[in-house]
């Protein structure tokens, strides 16, 4: 490596570390603290005046709680090959986990999950999730769909969601708190776009954002559900670390009894 992609490298590496403290709103002594190193080492690293060995980068990009994707992006900002693979869903890599991921969704039976990336595009659902497709217009279901933009945008399931302020907003500030801790541009634009879908709302203040049951018209009358997340949080394939599993359950009893009688008619 010459003397000027030496320099070049610093210079990245540098920055992104200036730009991840901030974006933490760490002082470099509490990313210090966090790496186990001291502020005088992280200040030299931060001007490009000393350059990490890789075993540091890892333990930065960890300390700055950064996911897999960053974290490669941080190595390659130093110079280092990236040390997390990226299969595809699809990929013969990663066919044991699609098949437990099947498993756990018909185990979920008879009340609706989903499996998406980190974009919300889904990549399978088990068969009560044809509640949420119902009366949704045909271009919004045509591959690749994004569940987001086919819950929220007008012409999907939004027209029978009757909380539809509320949460829908539940769901656009769950998004931007993800983007807080990793900026995406591709998600900054389907917010952008997904506020633009939400009608006006009166936030009084019994509201709490972070609970907000989906309430939904059907045929057999009004459904509440609430949402369970699940991540893969040690996962060492980038694909895998950025899937989310949500599953939806009955809020109350009559909810429970709908999807009963629905599953048992599919």
């Amino acid at each position: 490596m010459g003397t000027m992609t030496v320099a070049q490298t610093e210079h990245g590496f540098a920055r992104e570390l200036r730009r991840w403290r901030g974006l933490r709103r760490w002082s470099q002594l509490d990313l210090a603290i966090r790496a186990d190193t001291t502020q005088r080492y992280l200040s030299y690293l931060e001007q490009g005046r000393s350059h990490p060995g890789r075993a540091m980068v890892v333990r930065l990009a960890e300390s700055l709680q950064l996911s897999l994707r960053e974290r490669n992006a941080l190595l390659m900002s130093a110079g280092y090959t990236p040390i997390f693979g990226e299969s595809g869903f699809e990929t013969t890599e990663l066919e044991p986990i699609r098949t437990a991921l099947r498993a756990i969704l018909d185990g979920h039976m008879p009340y609706p999950a989903l499996v998406v990336d980190r974009h919300g595009t889904l990549l399978e659902a088990n068969a009560a999730f044809t509640l949420f497709i119902e009366g949704c217009a045909p271009e919004l279901l045509r591959p690749p769909v994004n569940v987001r933009r086919l819950t929220l945008h007008p012409d999907g399931l939004a027209r029978r969601v009757i909380n539809l302020p509320e949460w829908g907003r539940h769901v656009t500030e769950a998004l931007r708190n993800k983007v807080r801790i990793s900026p995406d541009p591709e998600l900054e634009e389907l917010i952008a776009e997904l506020d633009g879908y939400l009608p006006p709302a009166e936030l009084g203040p019994g509201y709490l954002g972070f609970a907000v049951p989906l309430r939904l018209h059907s045929d057999s009358g009004e459904l509440r559900l609430i949402t369970t997340l699940t991540s893969f949080a040690t996962a060492t394939d980038i694909t895998l670390a950025e899937l989310h599993l949500e599953a939806f359950l009955p809020a109350d009893e009559a909810t429970a009894a709908i999807l009963r009688e629905r599953a048992a008619n599919l």
